[in-house]
């Protein structure tokens, strides 16, 4: 980038490469972050949508995002296995004779025999119970909420969702104790 482009950035836009920084006005920490970190699989989106936009409401200058929270890295891990299971299952049910004796099993279990004379109904339980393991895997039933950094509530804690008004106050007290810091690091008072 030459200098003369970084001056029409400027030039249109004086603050695009200023350092935000937090101050704090009224008791309202301008600035200032909220992460609502929720299980998509669980369906929580609707409500970190209704506690973001409470949030936003009540508090107009904090930044509230939406995001997703993980399960934990082994049930993430089972949960990729899952869609091989049942694909494995469907191409026993369906093409037995064909593969197994290629590995050298000439004779079908005798499991076999019951999955083959009932195939369709076969096939729809593998599917079904792959996509019921795979989303109870895929959920972490959390609802968390951060503000700047520090952990306001926790639904895997609590065991409960927060009420609006519970979580608006809070965060309100989150916001009331915090002291404001540059980016250097420095404490305004």
């Amino acid at each position: 980038m030459e200098k003369h482009d970084f001056d029409n950035i400027i030039a249109n836009d004086p603050y695009a490469y200023a350092p935000r920084l937090s101050v704090t006005i009224g008791g309202i920490d301008y600035g200032s972050t909220v992460n609502i970190n929720f299980c998509a699989s669980c369906s929580y989106r609707e409500t970190a949508i209704t506690m973001k936009k409470m949030l936003e409401t009540q508090f107009p200058e904090i930044d509230v995002i939406l995001d997703n929270y993980p399960p934990p890295l082994p049930k993430r891990l089972l949960s990729k296995v899952v869609p091989i299971f049942q694909f494995g299952v469907i191409g026993i049910i369906m093409a037995y004779e064909q593969i197994f004796p290629m590995i050298g099993i000439m004779t079908p279990v005798p499991w076999y025999y019951f999955l083959r004379a009932n195939r369709f109904g076969s096939i729809v339980t593998a599917w079904l119970l792959g996509n019921v393991m795979q989303s109870s895997l895929q959920s972490s039933g959390a609802f968390e909420v951060f503000c700047n950094g520090e952990l306001v509530f926790s639904k895997l804690k609590e065991g409960r969702f927060s009420g609006e008004i519970k979580l608006k106050d809070l965060v309100g007290k989150t916001l009331a104790n915090s002291r404001v810091t540059n980016n250097l690091g420095v404490v305004w008072s």
